[in-house]
């Protein structure tokens, strides 16, 4: 990178690090392309996260690392030319066979310009993501690039293990993954404030849960300790569906009254009117 383009990264990422307070948790709307990230970004966001369904979906696969990385990195790249706030990344496991093409990714990915990162563990062994850790904080070191690493743990979202013993797990994964170079934990798919304020406690980095129906309000999930808050691919989804519901309502009825909330058309073009 260049000196310009490297300090304007390093602004970015502690920037976007300081944002991660239960004080005032940081707010993640997830976007998936660079039109939901643009209308992010207009609405106040602080930062920009992005969700690896909605790519997924907006590129015609399924979730689960169907992307060729190529083409995640280039949106990555794509997603943070085209806003002026930190973005960080969701790349599912890393994208590689290994804890090198971990690396590998992890080291385009802060070339596209992303302050952070999501790598999750899903049914992998906690080692596993614990290499995969390990050599993505190598790769941004190598890089001399400050790189928010936030690991995702997938014991309540996949309902795995035990769930007399699944807290207790939760937390010792945390603790290896800390240990491997986590600068933030993610936990999606908890919903219970005690089981909330429970791992905040007990996990010394900050907490990011994803939110929903039924998750408390972001204000209360800070007050339980919670420093990030993310969308996932809810806002994704909730665009799909306001598409297949205009979509029924033409072909069902012939009315058009789903688009009377739309965002009006010289509003949403001037948010790609000039370099940002």
């Amino acid at each position: 990178m260049a000196d310009r383009m490297v300090t304007a990264h390093t602004d970015k990422a502690l920037l976007f690090r300081s944002l991660h307070t239960p004080a005032r948790p940081l707010a993640l709307a997830n976007a998936w392309d660079v039109a939901s990230a643009r209308v992010i970004e207009a609405a106040g966001a602080p930062a920009i996260a992005t969700t690896s369904a909605g790519i997924a979906w907006s590129l015609g696969r399924p979730d689960r690392e169907t992307v060729p990385p190529d083409q995640v990195v280039d949106l990555i790249a794509r997603i943070v030319a085209a806003v002026g706030i930190p973005v960080t990344a969701d790349i599912e496991g890393g994208y590689g066979q290994d804890a090198a093409g971990v690396a590998e990714t992890v080291a385009r990915v802060l070339e596209a310009g992303a302050v952070g990162v999501n790598i999750e563990d899903g049914t992998r062994p906690p080692a596993e993501l614990g290499a995969r850790l390990t050599a993505a904080r190598a790769a941004a070191e190598r890089a001399g690039a400050l790189l928010f690493l936030n690991a995702r743990i997938d014991t309540y979202l996949f309902g795995l293990g035990d769930p007399a013993t699944r807290l207790k797990d939760t937390l010792e994964r945390a603790h290896g993954y800390m240990d491997a170079g986590a600068d933030g934990i993610f936990v999606p798919g908890v919903t219970d404030p005690a089981t909330i304020a429970e791992l905040a406690e007990g996990i010394s980095v900050p907490l990011n849960v994803m939110a929903g129906p039924g998750v408390p309000a972001v204000a209360e999930l800070g007050a339980l300790g919670v420093a990030r808050v993310s969308l996932g691919s809810g806002v994704a989804q909730t665009a799909y569906t306001a598409t297949r519901r205009a979509a029924q309502q033409l072909y069902d009825t012939g009315d058009y009254h789903p688009l009377t909330d739309a965002i009006p058309f010289p509003e949403l073009n001037d948010l790609f009117l000039g370099p940002r």
